[in-house]
């Protein structure tokens, strides 16, 4: 997926958010967004792709500022609301009757908690909001790719579950946990260092998955979504030998559409903006479980 118009203003618009979390230093603040305009006219351009300039841009506040985790405290807040929240999702995904039930509910449970990030503009949510939403969920998917995904899963051996944002891995929780009854191995990918509100090794252990995954890995790199010559041996010998993989929120549906995939990847995200939602020709602030093949 390469960049829209809109995608400049988000990028901006999220550093400056990202700088005032970063640091109290006003001229440290001012140099990230003058480096930032550097980076934008040479690199913001048609062939762009929005995770990429992300990934760029994160990495150019934390070296200006030396703070390299400026999300920190919204990351712990994130888990600490979810894992509140937790016990009625899980209410949810457990009244299924059939086994297909309980994995399409923890499918919309993982989907919803995606609404789970920061700084985008015109994205709004409330941990509050998240019970209607977990409800309504249904109601919201405007891709539903969700039983051929089911399909697959029952005959894979193994699944590479990679993670999106801190508190939404919480719900996702639920899915590995179907996807484990299903007698499916289950590795769980998180990010190799702090990206935006992303969830790394320490999210893994607060939200209980670390426990619950036969194996957690991380990408061994703090990029945004899928960037492979980036990515760490471990990891890489980890994504080509499993037999299905599940992706989480849009920064990997950004990435993985610029690749050839040689294998089902699933895509489980909310579409919080107008060029991700343009992108798949679905509306804005839906549900989307999409297959790729």
């Amino acid at each position: 997926m390469k960049v829209e118009a809109e995608c400049a203003a988000c990028i901006v618009n999220r550093a400056v958010a990202e700088a005032m979390e970063a640091t109290t230093n006003p001229a440290l603040r001012f140099r990230v967004m003058v480096e930032l305009f550097k980076l934008l006219s040479r690199e913001f351009k048609p062939t762009a792709v929005p995770a990429h300039l992300g990934t760029k841009r994160d990495r150019l506040i934390k070296r200006i500022t030396g703070n390299d985790n400026p999300y920190g405290r919204e990351k712990r807040r994130s888990n600490e609301k979810a894992l509140k929240l937790l016990p009625y999702a899980r209410k949810i995904v457990e009244e299924g009757y059939t086994q297909r039930e309980r994995f399409k509910r923890a499918c919309l449970c993982a989907i919803v908690g995606n609404i789970i990030e920061f700084h985008i503009p015109g994205h709004k949510f409330t941990y509050g909001g998240l019970r209607k939403l977990f409800r309504d969920a249904g109601k919201d998917m405007v891709i539903d790719d969700v039983n051929k995904v089911y399909e697959l899963a029952k005959k894979a051996q193994t699944v590479l579950y990679l993670t999106d944002n801190a508190g939404e891995i919480v719900f996702d929780t639920l899915l590995v946990e179907q996807l484990k009854n299903m007698g499916v191995t289950v590795i769980v990918g998180v990010k190799g260092g702090p990206v935006l509100n992303d969830a790394t090794v320490e999210d893994a252990e607060v939200s209980g998955m670390s426990k619950i995954a036969d194996k957690v890995i991380t990408t061994g790199t703090d990029a945004v979504g899928l960037m492979l010559k980036e990515f760490s041996k471990e990891f890489l010998e980890v994504y080509d030998s499993v037999d299905l993989v599940f992706a989480k929120g849009m920064g990997y549906a950004e990435t993985l559409t610029e690749y050839k995939l040689k294998k089902p990847h699933v895509l489980l995200f909310r579409t919080k903006c107008n060029p991700v939602a343009n992108f798949f020709g679905v509306p804005r602030d839906k549900n989307v479980a999409k297959l790729m093949m």
